[in-house]
């Protein structure tokens, strides 16, 4: 009987290490959060129109300019996104300013209106994602 006891304690110990963290679960929406800006810079770029990322605390959208009007972006994974349950995320605007509310535009040859960098945490796990004024979008751990 303490065999038996002992083996499903080491499989039950097994499951609880295979299963993904906080850490797992956020890295892997900041990336998902930087693959869409790339995607929606590399938009503006091969379309030839601004393209822009709004950033809140609650999620995030994506916006293209047509006919001289801002309309959401859609399809091609810019469609709008909220962040996860439990993630919660701090906007930092240019001037070290932190806000509820981000909005970047990406011009037709892939720069950034301004700088951007995010804090995403859940629990004690934290990432930082880091929009540059040339385009390039960054994941770093620990934000």
């Amino acid at each position: 009987m303490m065999v038996v006891l002992f083996v499903m304690g080491v499989l039950a110990s097994a499951v609880v290490l295979m299963l993904p963290g906080d850490a797992d679960a956020l890295r892997r929406e900041a990336e998902r959060f930087a693959a869409r800006v790339t995607a929606a810079r590399d938009e503006a770029i091969t379309g030839g129109a601004p393209v822009a990322v709004v950033v809140s605390e609650a999620g995030y959208y994506f916006e293209k300019r047509e006919r001289g009007a801002w309309a959401p972006a859609e399809g091609r994974g810019l469609s709008l996104a909220s962040w996860s349950a439990g993630t919660v995320v701090a906007v930092a605007v240019p001037g070290g300013q932190t806000g509820g509310r981000a909005r970047v535009v990406f011009d037709p040859v892939g720069l950034a209106s301004s700088e951007l960098r995010l804090r995403i945490a859940r629990g004690d796990a934290a990432q930082a994602v880091t929009l540059a004024r040339d385009g390039t979008v960054r994941t770093d751990a620990g934000g």
